[in-house]
């Protein structure tokens, strides 16, 4: 078998402890005293003290760091970095501007793999976490009883802002930890439960959550929520129907879905909490609407909900191509026709319609394109004088499309 032959290797990360220097390995410790550049944070510069190289601080804005790493090149160039720098870190941003084979990653222990040992935790057993620069509410989805969680933060008011998320949500007496310069001379540890949480902690730490439920908690899917959950009008996709419909339009990693005719939002945050870092942008021409999705996504930990204002199809011009597409509202043969040239290869569409007029849509999609269409029935128990009988919601028509490699 022929070797495979790589690219030239120029650019070498280097994953940094609080043990500074003495922590590296012998070849990343000669690559930073050799370096002619060393591009890092203030802490990094701090932590390897003594070598010659030029000092370069992370650019601002953050976005210029590609640019600004490869006007280096040529040069003996160090990137210096927290721990690993592909969990959680600009390792992997990196790698989306500059191809992987050009660089030499050196990884040093993780925080998480720090914090697991400090605390007995299986790592494989816990959720790793982060909020730094995001909104703390994205944690929301991982909170259920027995839950362990290790979070990267973003400064000191974080621990607070999550201890205030779970005693709204009935986990007050949660125990948390926070674990600050892990594996250094100045290591600390601060305990608390979430309740009663005040601990002045430093800016730089780990963030350990073991989810105590008490009165109030709830365990809530990750999809199939319930309907009072959610804040709305009246107008939303139900509960079973809902449920359904994710399973169709299939949450990925990373994947973006189209929520058109968004209402309160309830599928786009059912796609963001069915997969981690799942994305959705929701097209909604009313504003009342957009504001309840918008509350909804805050309240239910998927804050990176986009929303669109306008009509379909004209407000899809412009819009990232999807990997999935819903259409709850705003159906029509022109939108669809829109949508599904807009999906990626493998995508998947799906259209629910309950008024005749929407059915007729869907039927001629489905003669047009193929695909599959559904009649889905559901039928409540209740009181019917004083015994109880089956009171039937209104049908829906489901139409389920999934796009070929080369469509």
């Amino acid at each position: 078998m022929a070797e495979i032959s790589r690219k030239e290797q120029w650019l070498y990360i280097v994953g940094i402890g609080e043990d500074g220097m003495a922590g590296l390995s012998a070849e990343a410790r000669a690559l930073v005293e050799n370096a002619e550049v060393i591009i890092g944070g203030d802490r990094h510069h701090n932590l390897a003290p003594n070598v010659t190289a030029e000092r370069v601080a992370w650019p601002s804005p953050f976005d210029a760091m590609i640019d600004r790493i490869t006007g280096y090149r040529g040069k003996k160039l160090v990137v210096l970095v927290t721990g690993d720098p592909l969990w959680f870190s600009v390792g992997a941003k990196i790698t989306k501007g500059i191809p992987a084979d050009e660089i030499r990653f050196h990884p040093q222990l993780s925080a998480f793999q720090w914090a697991s040992c400090r605390l007995g935790w299986s790592l494989a057993d816990v959720e790793t976490l982060t909020v730094h620069g995001r909104a703390a509410e994205q944690i929301l989805p991982f909170f259920y009883p027995g839950a362990r969680l290790l979070v990267l933060t973003k400064d000191r008011t974080s621990p607070g802002q999550i201890a205030k998320l779970l005693t709204e949500r009935g986990y007050g007496g949660s125990r948390l930890t926070v674990l600050a310069a892990l594996g250094g001379p100045d290591e600390q540890r601060f305990e608390g439960v979430a309740k009663d949480w005040n601990a002045e902690v430093p800016d730089f730490h780990l963030l350990a959550v073991d989810c105590v439920a008490g009165e109030g908690a709830r365990i809530l899917p990750r999809t199939g929520l319930p309907d009072e959950v959610f804040i709305h009008d009246g107008n939303m996709t139900k509960q079973a129907v809902r449920a359904l419909t994710l399973a169709r339009l299939v949450p990925l990693r990373e994947q973006l879905l189209w929520d058109i005719g968004c209402g309160c939002g309830s599928v786009a945050v059912e796609w963001m909490r069915g997969a981690p870092e799942a994305r959705a942008i929701g097209i909604e021409p009313r504003a009342d609407r957009r504001d309840l999705a918008k509350k909804n996504a805050l309240a239910l930990g998927t804050p990176k909900l986009q929303l669109v204002e306008g009509e379909t199809p004209a407000a899809l011009a412009g819009l990232p191509m999807p990997d999935a597409v819903f259409i709850g509202g705003g159906l029509s043969h022109a939108t669809i026709a829109a949508c599904l040239k807009a999906l990626k290869p493998f995508g998947r569409m799906v259209a629910n319609a309950v008024t005749l007029e929407g059915e007729a849509v869907l039927v001629e999609a489905r003669a047009k394109h193929g695909g599959e269409l559904t009649r889905i029935g559901i039928a409540h128990a209740e009181p019917v004088g004083n015994r109880t009988g089956w009171k039937p919601a209104m049908p829906v028509t489901q139409w389920c499309f999934a796009k070929g490699a080369a469509s």
